[in-house]
Formats: structure tokens, sequence, C-alpha cells
């Protein structure tokens, strides 16, 4: 299970976040035909498509492309959590075209200059109907918004709260305290889950190595454990830093001292039972890619 990747068609709409000349490579269209190769050729047979853009017709567009998938289990969406009408939106996409395939709601709070946002009444409030409609809701935050991440899934018990990119700790710089003892605090509540992912592009795209990466990683296993950490390989955007392939056998590389168990768990049985997928296809053997 890939548990987190994106597409986009530039000629259906901008992604009007590509704007920093370094994102060069990342402006151009990625579609779920590019994915399925790379996907495959790692053993991968199942993936959760995440959303991008808070933009409320991206979400049908990728329930749609989901139904028509063999590769995409499941959708991380967008909608507005503070419209009044949130319940109903959840309600209609759910009966729409694909909406079995969605399994939860994400928005850009890594954008929000209110390091707060999360608990704010109307917030808490759409994830409330998130929790009601049967969703998970992903988190994007920077480490500054672990605080009220934490606050949130305490607020929302019977929410699933699912950490994407390991809240974006500063791998680059070396610096793990105030990201670790925030990241501790969110695993000590059990409706909390963490991704794998998105690590290679914290870290010096030019220069990463597994070490530097280690840290971080050592971090949530421990704080986590593998039954409540799924993989995620977050392309296109580890394009930046790495290629699939990469990403795929460094999370390998990071998880070795796992037993099996505990490595489908973070390869396979955390994304499933977390997002309630049904995956019948078994995967080929994950291929070995040297690492950075």
């Amino acid at each position: 299970m890939d548990a987190h990747h994106h597409v986009w068609d530039l000629s259906v709409r901008d992604q009007d976040w590509i704007t920093d000349p370094e994102l060069a490579p990342l402006r151009r269209d990625f579609t779920l035909v590019d994915l399925a190769p790379e996907a495959r050729a790692a053993g991968v047979v199942a993936t959760v498509l995440v959303q991008t853009i808070t933009v409320a017709e991206e979400t049908p567009e990728f329930l749609a492309l989901a139904a028509d998938s063999d590769l995409v289990a499941g959708v991380v969406g967008w909608t507005d959590l503070t419209a009044p009408d949130v319940t109903e939106t959840l309600a209609a996409l759910r009966a729409g075209t694909g909406g079995d395939h969605l399994v939860g709601i994400r928005h850009q709070v890594q954008g929000e200059p209110d390091p707060r946002w999360l608990v704010r009444p109307d917030v808490l409030r759409g994830l409330a109907a998130v929790a009601e409609a049967g969703l998970v809701y992903d988190l994007v935050v920077k480490p500054h918004q672990l605080a009220a991440a934490v606050e949130a899934a305490q607020r929302l018990p019977g929410l699933t709260f699912v950490l994407d990119h390991l809240g974006k700790p500063p791998v680059a710089s070396g610096e793990l305290a105030p990201w670790a003892q925030q990241i501790r605090r969110l695993a000590a509540l059990p409706n909390t889950v963490c991704k794998l992912s998105g690590m290679v592009t914290e870290a010096d795209w030019d220069s990463w190595t597994v070490a530097a990466l280690t840290p971080y990683a050592d971090t949530v296993l421990d704080a986590f454990g593998p039954g409540r950490l799924m993989f995620g390989s977050d392309w296109p955007v580890c394009r930046l830093a790495a290629s699939y392939a990469e990403v795929v056998s460094v999370v390998r590389e990071l998880t070795t001292a796992l037993g099996p168990a505990e490595r489908h768990d973070v390869f396979t049985g955390t994304a499933v039972r977390t997002y309630d997928l049904r995956v019948t296809a078994r995967p080929a053997p994950l291929q070995e890619t040297p690492c950075a």
C-alpha cells in the first residue's frame, strides 16, 4: 500500500502552490498513467490518492478517477470544514460517482497563518462532521502547529487523525527535540496515526542520507509503533529529492529492524485498517534500490 500520493493535470487547473523556482520540476502533468508503472515496479498494488489544492471540484474528480482505477483504493479529499453545510457536502460526495472510495478529508493547515486554526470552533464543528460521516482526517501541519493538532485530537476522540509527513520535521537542520516532544504528545492519543512519508523533501534534496532521516523515523516508530504507522511515497513531490523506488527502499531500510508482521503493518496493514480499504491484489516483492 502506498498511503499517500498526488496527481494533477495542469490543463484542468493550475497548481497555484508551485511558484518557487525550486519546484519547477513539478510544473507538468502527473497522472495515474505515470504513477502506475513506478508503483507496480516497487511491488505496490494499491494506493491512497490525496488532495492537493483547496478547490471543491478536485474531490469528485479524484473519486471518479478512483472508480475507474484498479490502483487507487481510497481518496482523501477536500471540502470546506467551516461551511455550514459541511455535513450535506460530505453526504453528497459519498453518494456521487466513486463515493465509496472517499476515506478521508484533508485541508492545507500548513498554509494557515493561525497556528491554532485546527481548534477554531467552526473547524472543530467541521471535523466532528468528518467523524460522523465515518471518515478520517489527514493532518498536514508544520511543527509549530502540532500543539493545536494534539488539542483537536483530544477534543474529538471519535475521529482518527492521520499525521502526514511526520509533521514536517526540520530534517535539513537536524533539529529534533521540540518536534519530537510534540510528536510524543500526539502519539499518546489512541485516535492518531502517522505516515512515514515526505521525509526526503524535508531533508537536503541533493545530499540527504538514510542516517539523516533515521532519528526522525526512529522517533515515530517508538512513539506510534508499527501498528499506527503507514508508508506513503508523497509522489510526485518526492521526485524533488528521490525517485519512487528510492523512497520505497529508504523506508524499507528505516524499518529493517522490525519483524515481518510489523513491517506488514507499516507497508499494508495500518493503511488498510485506518482507511477501511478493500485490497484484494497480492503484492509482488518490493524491489531493492540503493539509497543515498
